[in-house]
């Protein structure tokens, strides 16, 4: 009875990680309202075959695999129709438009004025006079423009325009030399062993090593 009860929960174990997988990768916050129902339900119906033994291990994969068919399937139909986008997932709610507080849009959303206060301390404002428009995005998060004057100073605005930059490539991750990444830059392995030894270090020393577009290194050693 154990090693059954062990069995399926590693079967239902995978299987539930498949589906979630082949959901997407967007985060739990950012689901829409169809995916989180999906998720929910998904969770409550994978546990039955775990309650009761009695119950065939596809009663409950059936109605997962049944679930996640259909996200796929809206999903699509959001990818392709907007009518079907904004039915199942909604549209955006603008909260604040040139710095005044829409509150009859809040009133709709059923968001208050706190919400609108911690949701903007998470993106550092901490002044609601600072912000020109907020819009509350569909996931629940706010996004936030704030005004010209408050807003940081970047190269733009000095006339500057700087080089544009890669993402930095990985050589080295928990002591394993990535090989394909060094013939993708065209470097040797040898030339990286070189570097590293001008810190006294071997490849199996380092944690985590990359190199920028600048051609600078960055190694983190493993803890001893």
């Amino acid at each position: 009875m154990v090693v059954n009860l062990i069995l399926r929960t590693i079967v239902i174990y995978l299987s539930v990680l498949v589906v979630m997988r082949l959901m997407g990768k967007r985060e739990v916050g950012q689901l829409s309202t169809f995916d989180l129902v999906v998720a929910i339900m998904i969770a409550e119906i994978a546990v039955f075959p775990l309650e009761d033994l009695s119950i065939p291990i596809y009663i409950g994969l059936i109605p997962v695999a049944t679930l996640l068919g259909a996200e796929i399937f809206f999903s699509y139909l959001c990818l392709y129709s907007r009518f079907f986008r904004e039915l199942i997932e909604g549209r955006p709610s603008l909260i604040i438009a040139d710095g005044k507080i829409m509150e009859k849009e809040m009133r709709r959303q059923r968001y208050n004025i706190n919400d609108l206060l911690g949701q903007l301390r998470e993106k550092n404002v901490f002044d609601i006079s600072d912000v020109q428009y907020a819009i509350l995005e569909t996931s629940g998060e706010l996004s936030v423009i704030v005004n010209p004057s408050k807003r940081p100073l970047v190269p733009g605005d000095l006339n500057i325009n700087p080089p544009a930059e890669k993402l930095p490539t990985t050589l080295i991750l928990d002591g394993e030399v990535l090989l394909q990444n060094l013939a993708y830059l065209n470097i040797s392995p040898e030339w990286l062993e070189s570097k590293l030894r001008e810190h006294n270090l071997q490849s199996r020393d380092v944690l985590f090593a990359s190199i920028d577009c600048r051609g600078e290194l960055f190694i983190s050693e493993k803890q001893k």
